[in-house]
């Protein structure tokens, strides 16, 4: 017996079909209609509901290409269950290379919305109904925002049973147990039975191959735990799980000399960097206050006193780490037969 026809927003795509609904936005003030593009592949064979979206803020374009190598990926052809793909939640955003809306609130922080709200509550409104809601579970793809970067981590609350083992499946090198934000995706994806774990890779506005090609696998991975896909592969090296994480920030105003990079392994009162004026007065140092990992970077290096350098990880599973790192220099990491890959991006 075939499987019933997915219907999202009045359209009706039959098994075995893929095809793509616009969901209509707030137009712009010019008159221009503006839509949502929700591509929808429903497989022949029962299986769960799986949302990827990407762009959720407006200038975090890694995710956009992500989802771009995942619809060309010739195993989905294959699909068991359904898969909705966004590419692109934030138009306005997008369109503007922002990472807010127009209204200059933050999507990310505007769920669950409101039809009678916000520009922001409204596109949060229609994305949750028309999308999530539709869903047994999520993957939003994000990056660190304007000269910032973000080392590949997914971020999950490993408390829900059903999200963990997926969060697992993806292997990013890291792995952050968090409970969600108020007003986020992710918190209004748990208050309606549909988990989401958010990856976090590279900097706003642009592109970074590294990132792109571990959030392609480990897309395809997720999937694969979940049983929509049938791959063969070598079992991922398992993430370095971090319990809890802080900012450190910088003792005065001035120019950082960077000392570590993302990635990097640190320990206690090690040196960060060093920040001190444009005449070469004096260096005050950024300490480092445990043991940990560089999980996120401010790349400008003008900074305020106060303000946010470097997001540090707690965790103990150097080994585990290193093994990540190893793999991403020498290209073990992305050495999968089964995920068609693209020449990079350079």
């Amino acid at each position: 017996m075939a499987r019933p026809d997915f219907e999202i927003h009045g359209s009706r795509v039959k098994a075995g079909e893929r095809a793509y609904v616009d969901i209509p936005l707030p137009g712009l003030y010019t008159e221009t209609p503006v839509n949502m593009r929700v591509h929808v592949l429903h497989g022949r064979r029962e299986g769960p509901i799986l949302f990827v979206s990407a762009a959720l803020h407006g200038d975090e374009i890694n995710g956009v290409e992500i989802v771009r190598r995942l619809l060309l990926q010739p195993h989905l052809r294959k699909l068991r269950g359904t898969l909705l793909v966004v590419p692109i939640v934030n138009v306005f955003g997008f369109h503007n290379q922002s990472r807010y809306l127009p209204d200059r609130r933050d999507l990310n922080r505007s769920f669950p919305g409101r039809e009678q709200g916000s520009l922001a509550g409204r596109l949060a409104h229609v994305f949750l109904g028309e999308v999530v809601a539709r869903a047994n579970c999520g993957i939003d793809l994000h990056t660190a925002a304007v000269h910032r970067d973000n080392f590949p981590q997914i971020r999950a609350d490993m408390s829900l049973n059903d999200l963990a083992p997926l969060a697992k499946a993806f292997a990013a090198p890291v792995l952050i147990h968090s409970a969600p934000p108020e007003g986020s995706l992710r918190h209004s994806g748990a208050a309606a039975q549909v988990p989401i774990m958010v990856y976090e890779a590279g900097e706003a506005l642009r592109f970074d191959e590294v990132s792109i090609r571990i959030g392609l696998r480990g897309t395809m991975n997720v999937m694969r735990e979940l049983g929509m896909l049938v791959l063969k592969r070598k079992p991922p090296k398992p993430s370095a799980v971090v319990r809890s994480t802080s900012w450190v920030r910088a003792p005065s105003s001035g120019i950082a000399r960077m000392s570590v990079g993302l990635g990097d392994m640190v320990s206690k009162e090690d040196v960060l960097a060093f920040v001190g004026d444009a005449g070469g007065n004096g260096e005050d140092p950024i300490i480092c206050p445990f043991n940990g990992v560089i999980i996120g970077r401010a790349n400008l290096p003008l900074v305020y006193e106060g303000e946010a350098v470097f997001h540090v990880g707690r965790t103990r599973q150097t080994s585990l780490l290193e093994e990540h790192l190893g793999a991403m220099q020498d290209g073990d990491q992305f050495s999968l037969p089964e995920i068609v890959e693209e020449p990079e991006i350079v």
